[in-house]
């Protein structure tokens, strides 16, 4: 599954097919992956391109999943700050106790939410006080 999910998201999208429906597309088979297929996303996600990387993040809000969680972690170690965002905003749908627990053992997560919050617009700003709400209640 993981190679045709890689093949899916390599694809060309225009946004409004993106956003309309090709992201659900890939939710959907993010959820038919086996411990293998994530294993073979985590080992290699970091080496793919930053628009495939931003695609994934987009995918990624069940908040039931610990790999879905586990992979956002790992994306947020990115100097890009469009993929950063779109992580952050993924990861206010992880309100679970444990999920709280895996992010806050990230302190440069917080940290760094802190210091985009100054320098960024009204809508990555609301998306960052959210999850900075909800990560802290």
């Amino acid at each position: 599954m993981f190679t045709e999910f890689d093949d899916y998201l390599s694809g060309y999208f225009s946004d409004d097919y993106w956003y309309d429906e090709g992201f659900s597309i890939a939710q959907a088979m993010l959820l038919k992956f086996s411990p293998r297929d994530w294993e073979e996303l985590s080992n290699g996600v970091l080496n793919k391109p930053i628009e495939w990387q931003r695609k994934l993040a987009y995918c990624l809000h069940n908040e039931s999943s610990m790999d879905e969680l586990n992979m956002l972690l790992k994306l947020l170690s990115t100097e890009d700050e469009e993929l950063f965002e779109i992580c952050i905003d993924a990861l206010r749908s992880f309100t679970s106790t444990e999920s709280k627990k895996r992010i806050l053992k990230n302190p440069s997560i917080l940290q760094r939410v802190y210091e985009l919050i100054p320098n960024s617009g009204d809508a990555t700003k609301k998306v960052f006080e959210a999850f900075l709400e909800k990560i802290q209640s």
